[in-house]
């Protein structure tokens, strides 16, 4: 069911790689809310995924861009607002990647290289993406823009590996300069706090299996879905959260506010 939330709003989408992504599914979301948009991803993400796919679903034009590239991060600005015709609406920044993970270091073992360029991809480029937005003066007043994020920011969950730290950078970012978008552009930044999700990412990430059985058990409401979160994201790009600024929203089934659950006692109990 679509509510025409969006229409009129245009904007940029980053890092819908296949159907599994929430980038894929909050694209799917915004345009049968009315939204359009340009959708974007680094081109060697583009060759591995589906992208062109999702561009014909919905019309949308496709931009690449590396965002740990200042000049490309400019272009794509620069494009997304001719090809809309006028300044954005709504931005979602869904791009997380830890090379440490992948190359199987150990958080205590890190190769620094990979973690300097995770960082790069994962955080750092939320503030590169924003300043390119904010110097352009690229953003309708009233805009959102988001970044998908996750609790291990903030709690120890040790395969997350230096992934952990990126998001906690990250999160930091949304904070910071959302007090600037905010004072001066009337621009809100917030982060959302998603569930263990199985994107292609997500189950990357070691014993990943285990734990969202885990936290299933563990959230009142269950896991939120990648379709959730695309729902969550609409209402943020909407209108009817135009005072929601500067914060990590938890996404998550009630996960974070859990001590323990029954199901989790009832476990534990049985050995």
């Amino acid at each position: 069911m679509s509510y025409n939330l969006l229409k009129g709003k245009k904007g940029i989408i980053f890092g819908a790689l296949d159907e599994n992504s929430i980038a894929w599914k909050t694209a799917e979301r915004v345009h049968a809310e009315g939204g359009t948009f340009v959708l974007t991803n680094a081109p060697v993400a583009m060759r591995m995924g589906q992208i062109k796919v999702l561009a014909e679903q919905t019309g949308s034009k496709i931009i690449p861009a590396d965002v740990t590239s200042q000049e490309d991060v400019e272009n794509l600005v620069r494009e997304s607002v001719e090809i809309l015709g006028g300044k954005l609406d709504f931005v979602l920044h869904a791009i997380g990647m830890s090379i440490n993970v992948r190359k199987a270091r150990h958080y205590t073992d890190e190769n620094y290289s990979f973690t300097a360029k995770g960082w790069d991809i994962s955080a750092l480029s939320f503030h590169r993406v924003m300043q390119n937005l904010y110097k352009a003066d690229a953003m309708n007043e009233w805009g959102s823009i988001v970044a998908l994020t996750y609790m291990a920011s903030q709690r120890t969950f040790p395969d997350y590996n230096d992934m952990a730290d990126n998001k906690a950078y990250l999160e930091s970012v949304a904070r910071s300069f959302g007090y600037f978008f905010g004072k001066e552009k009337k621009v809100r930044v917030n982060t959302i706090s998603q569930s263990p999700t199985a994107t292609t990412a997500g189950t990357g990430v070691k014993g990943f299996d285990a734990f969202i059985n885990y936290a299933e058990k563990m959230s009142p409401l269950g896991n939120a879905s990648a379709e959730d979160c695309a729902d969550y994201t609409v209402s943020l790009f909407s209108d009817l959260t135009r005072k929601v600024t500067m914060q990590n929203l938890f996404h998550d089934g009630g996960f974070s506010n859990t001590g323990v659950s029954q199901e989790v006692i009832e476990r534990f109990s049985e050995e």
